[in-house]
């Protein structure tokens, strides 16, 4: 029986698939679990310089499998008792995405519903296909949305725009999702625009682009003197580097650059030397 999460690492590229396609890649404990995983394994891996998620058969998501997360106390436990630490064991296989020094970007085809849209909106860069659908659909089961999109769909949309979306469990299409700022940009073939986009991304300075996400991510909120405190501190661990320099020559030679892997394995190393 294959893995319902299938990680695979090819020239510096991680691809991430959901793999239950005869399940629309509905979400049971055990992809919670491999989801939570992936993302932590991916950001220990200095050599992965982007990630691609993407999801196998007719749909990226189709959220959660009601028929095997039942309603237990076990189910209920985080909610009913809270959490130990944030993210939950719920709103990990999300959010970590964000928490990757590396790019991800987000393959979306079919089905993109709930806890899918959830996971999809985690990642950096999300390439939809016209005829995607996507919702905010936890309200049909009367809840809320608990994936961590109070921290993900707020970087995308216009508050209103996220409570209509969130108040009527509305499917969009590829093309509304470009316009309402939920996807990134549409392709008819999403995985291979993915892909061709983390290669691109590949070819570029990790270092740089690691410290670009960091800065974006943790300064987007800040107040600003803090927020430019950390663009001069992020700054200052790569400018004049060695990774810097190769960028120039490379540059300067017309040629590919050869770059060593990032220097540090996740936010946390890193903020403890800023």
């Amino acid at each position: 029986m294959s893995d319902p999460i299938e990680i695979t690492i090819d020239q510096q590229i991680a691809t991430v698939r959901l793999n239950r396609p005869e399940k629309l890649n509905a979400l049971n404990f055990d992809m919670f679990t491999q989801l939570s995983e992936a993302a932590r394994q991916l950001a220990a891996n200095r050599q992965v310089r982007a990630v691609v998620l993407h999801g196998e058969g007719r749909g990226f998501c189709a959220g959660l499998d009601l028929a095997s997360l039942q309603m237990d106390e076990e189910f209920l436990a985080p909610f009913r008792h809270g959490s130990s630490s944030y993210p939950n064991r719920f709103q990990t296989p999300a959010y970590l995405w964000k928490q990757i020094p590396a790019p991800v970007i987000c393959a979306l085809h079919g089905p993109v519903f709930g806890g899918g849209l959830q996971i999809a909106l985690g990642a950096d860069i999300r390439i939809v296909h016209p005829q995607a659908q996507l919702s905010v659909m936890e309200i049909k089961w009367g809840i809320i949305p608990d994936m961590s999109a109070s921290q993900t769909l707020r970087d995308l949309v216009r508050l209103d725009i996220a409570k209509r979306l969130t108040f009527t469990g509305e499917i969009v299409d590829g093309e509304q999702a470009v316009e309402l700022g939920l996807a990134t940009q549409l392709s008819d073939d999403p995985l291979s625009a993915a892909m061709a986009m983390a290669e691109r991304i590949a070819q570029n300075n990790p270092q740089a682009i690691a410290l670009a996400k960091a800065l974006y991510e943790q300064s987007w909120h800040g107040d600003s003197a803090a927020s430019l405190r950390l663009e001069e501190r992020l700054q200052n661990q790569v400018i004049g580097s060695s990774s810097q320099a190769e960028a120039i020559s490379a540059q300067m030679d017309k040629r590919p650059a050869n770059f060593a892997d990032r220097d540090f394995t996740d936010y946390s190393e890193l903020a403890a030397r800023l």
